[in-house]
């Protein structure tokens, strides 16, 4: 699972001021040919992040190149089931990485259009957010 190794601070507030509006980083593809996009906002946990990836790695055989362009970074925490209220806040439970709409979240090079299409649909099944299939611009489909 992904993680951090280390944090500045072991508890952050939620905060609903960063899930608003649209990705302004991250929202064009950097290493891969085609790519999932996000079309929502939502909290991807670490084991969605990792569900992902495995569907779509056995898809492509492990064939070509997968790049995850998400990173949990931020703890969600949790109290302990039938405590009263009060008493400060919770132990980090996982972690979450912000989605915005339009940030990508996994990229894919090496492999023909038909093979990444299915393999990112069979990732974006695992997700939470609705997401749409992306192509590099400078793609011209003799790969």
């Amino acid at each position: 699972m992904l993680q951090p190794k280390r944090v500045k601070y072991r508890k952050v507030q939620k905060g609903k001021g960063n899930m608003k509006g649209n990705s302004n980083r991250g929202h064009r593809l950097s290493n891969g040919t085609f790519g999932i996009k996000s079309l929502e906002q939502e909290l991807l946990d670490s084991r969605q992040i990792e569900a992902a990836r495995v569907a779509a790695t056995r898809y492509m055989k492990r064939k070509g190149a997968l790049w995850i362009k998400i990173f949990p970074d931020k703890p969600i925490t949790k109290k302990p089931l039938e405590v009263r209220m009060g008493k400060g806040k919770g132990a980090p439970e996982y972690f979450v990485a912000v989605i915005k709409p339009g940030r990508i979240l996994f990229e894919v090079a090496g492999v023909p259009v038909d093979v990444a299409k299915e393999a990112l649909r069979l990732a974006a099944q695992k997700l939470p957010v609705k997401t749409k299939f992306v192509v590099a611009r400078d793609y011209d489909g003799n790969d």
